[in-house]
């Protein structure tokens, strides 16, 4: 048949085969050479592709299961990736062997020079590692890029949770927490080695084993789900410091000059607190600032309505009026003729036009000011309907709920208080979706507004935590329970 070996392995295709019937390998073969003929053309032919060099030896692995043949296939190729893909959809065209029914599909196609590079990449980084332990100081001046995929390189998982960290964590002293992978890498880059991450906005064990041993600066995004990260971290475990990202910017695309600024400027975590909570009297004053300012603008726009309203309408102030004759005075006079009179009917009533000295104005403006703050002082205040006492929690969640302490749990249990499931607390919300039937939920942490709404779309009638996180929205089907200090 010619050469059946190519020079280069560019590609190989991987295929599952059944054979409904007990066929041979050579079988196979020719099934899929015979059924492929002609139907690509003559530069796609399998034949003159394999007698060119261009596909190698195609590889059939049989075993028999029942009356069936089961199996796989393997064909080398060293076209580009269009040819090579058009000819592993040809495979799956191949319906029968000799008289038995017949069903190929192609899996995967292999990039052999992909496991090249990984290997070609792997030795690289042994080999420069190698040379920065060995070498002398002298002779350690290498690319930055080199160093910093090194550094990369190092990272390393952190107790049973398998945390992003950097190498030799318990030794240290202090320890910087941030949230992802990419956080620690970009910290390792910049020469920062003692830092974990959280892998979520759950807390684990182990980094709240750590805040109880050690000094932890928490590094967070400069954005809300900073906040978030936060708010999670404050109610589970113990943090010394705060460090932020500049507005707007995330940790792990920080250079290091930012770096270096956002942990010099950490606060410990009281001032940070403390800094929200005057953030928000500032925002509160700025308010009560604006109703006031109201409240005098509207008093100066009642004073000059009083002040149009007190000459009736379509006239003028006397003072108006005297003013207007003595410039009369001085110039020259036009005889008129005759005075002409209108009969304006009957007279309407006067009123006093005398103009008002400016200290009158001004206590009649503060009286306005006063009218108009005891008005507002008088409106009758909107008071909410007292909140029903919360029910006291079943006897038996009680004991559950104790029995969990400690251990970072949780249970699923159904009408008659049989527990379904029990699994770790990071992994309840996508347990909990995939659990039927799921009358109570008992944990052993705190319950979120993400775990409430997803309880109330699951129809659970009790759910029972160690702590309160920030739920503003409780559902009135929903009874929730907290232990009690």
């Amino acid at each position: 048949m010619g050469k059946i070996y190519i020079d280069t392995v560019k590609y190989v295709i991987h295929a599952n085969v059944e054979i409904v019937g007990l066929v041979e390998k050579p079988d196979v073969v020719g099934a899929i050479f015979g059924q492929t003929e002609g139907l690509l053309g003559e530069e796609l032919d399998l034949r003159e592709l394999q007698k060119n060099g261009r596909i190698g030896r195609i590889e059939v692995n049989l075993q028999p299961k029942g009356n069936r043949s089961v199996g796989n296939i393997e064909v080398p190729s060293s076209l580009d990736v269009v040819e090579t893909c058009i000819i592993g959809s040809a495979l799956e065209t191949v319906d029968r062997v000799g008289p038995c029914e017949a069903n190929i599909i192609v899996q995967r196609v292999e990039d052999t020079r992909n496991i090249k590079r990984k290997k070609v990449v792997d030795r690289a980084k042994e080999l420069v590692k190698k040379m920065l332990t060995s070498e002398i100081p002298e002779r350690k001046e290498l690319s930055e890029i080199v160093r910093a995929e090194v550094k990369t390189a190092e990272i390393s998982s952190y107790g049973p949770d398998k945390l992003p960290a950097g190498p030799n964590i318990d030794s240290a002293e202090a320890i910087i927490l941030v949230e992802g992978r990419a956080d620690v890498i970009n910290l390792l880059k910049n020469d920062i080695n003692n830092v974990v991450a959280l892998g979520g906005a759950n807390v684990p064990k182990s980094v709240i084993d750590l805040c109880r041993r050690k000094e932890v600066t928490l590094f967070v995004d400069g954005d809300r789900g900073g906040d978030i990260i936060l708010r999670e971290i404050t109610n589970a475990a113990e943090v010394d410091y705060v460090a932020r990202a500049p507005l707007g910017m995330e940790v792990e695309e920080l250079a290091r000059k930012e770096i270096l600024k956002a942990l010099r400027a950490r606060m410990p975590i009281e001032q940070s607190e403390a800094t929200k909570k005057r953030r928000e009297e500032m925002h509160a004053e700025t308010q009560a600032e604006g109703r006031v300012a109201a409240l005098e603008r509207g008093a100066e726009r009642a004073e000059r309505f009083a002040e149009r309203g007190s000459f009736g309408r379509g006239e003028r102030p006397p003072s108006d009026r005297g003013e207007r004759s003595d410039r009369g005075q001085g110039r020259g006079s036009f005889n008129r003729g005759p005075e002409r009179s209108f009969d304006r009917g009957p007279e309407r009533p006067s009123f006093d036009r005398g103009e008002r000295p400016p200290q009158d104005r001004g206590m009649e403006r503060q009286a306005i000011v006063r009218d108009i703050e005891n008005m507002i002082e008088a409106a009758p205040e909107r008071k909410e309907p007292p909140k029903p006492a919360a029910a006291a929690m079943p006897p038996e969640m009680q004991g559950e709920l104790n029995t969990l302490e400690g251990s970072l749990k949780a249970r699923f249990y159904d009408a008659d208080m049989k527990m379904l499931k029990e699994v770790a607390v990071r992994d309840v919300t996508r347990s909990l979706e995939e659990t039927p039937d799921v009358n109570a939920v008992v944990l052993d942490g705190i319950i979120t507004q993400r775990l409430v709404d997803l309880t109330e779309s699951k129809a659970v009638k009790m759910l029972a935590g160690i702590k309160m996180g920030n739920v503003f929205r409780k559902p009135d089907k929903l009874q929730i329970f907290v232990k009690q200090s």
